[in-house]
């Protein structure tokens, strides 16, 4: 029987590990499989989702995150569950959302901002008291801009 050398490169997720996946997405809104911690990340890449999650003004109480560096079954698994082959991964309501480039496109197009409101992940709070200091800003800028 003729086997394909590529066919036998594919390592085949773990059920243990699907399991592990399939919980972590359940459990949390909006899941980031990284490396490092947000404290910490351990790429720019992480770095930089971390940083547009933070933008975003994603309540924290609603994300969580995985160090995928910590745990190398899980670093491959989650590469083989959503057939992504690069991390960090963002998923929302368990949806696999993308990695950083697209975190950073939708970002730009103001995507991401309306895909976050609709999931009711924003820290409402955060937000009202950033928009508070932008306008108190631009009032500060005007007033100074006029004297």
């Amino acid at each position: 029987m003729f086997r394909s050398p590529i066919l036998q490169t594919i390592r085949r997720l773990s059920t243990q590990t699907r399991q592990a996946i399939e919980q972590a997405l359940k459990e949390d809104p909006v899941v980031l499989f990284m490396k490092g911690t947000p404290s910490r990340p351990m790429c720019g890449f992480s770095r930089a989702a971390i940083q547009v999650l933070s933008l975003e003004n994603i309540d924290p109480r609603k994300l969580a995150t995985y160090d995928v560096l910590a745990d190398n079954e899980l670093r491959q698994g989650i590469k083989e569950f959503s057939d992504w082959p690069t991390i960090p991964q963002l998923y929302v309501h368990g949806e696999f959302v993308g990695g950083t480039d697209l975190l950073l496109t939708m970002h730009k197009s103001g995507e991401l901002r309306k895909m976050f409101k609709e999931a009711d992940v924003v820290d409402e709070a955060s937000e009202e008291a950033a928009e508070e200091n932008g306008n108190e800003n631009s009032a500060e800028t005007s007033n100074a801009e006029t004297k």
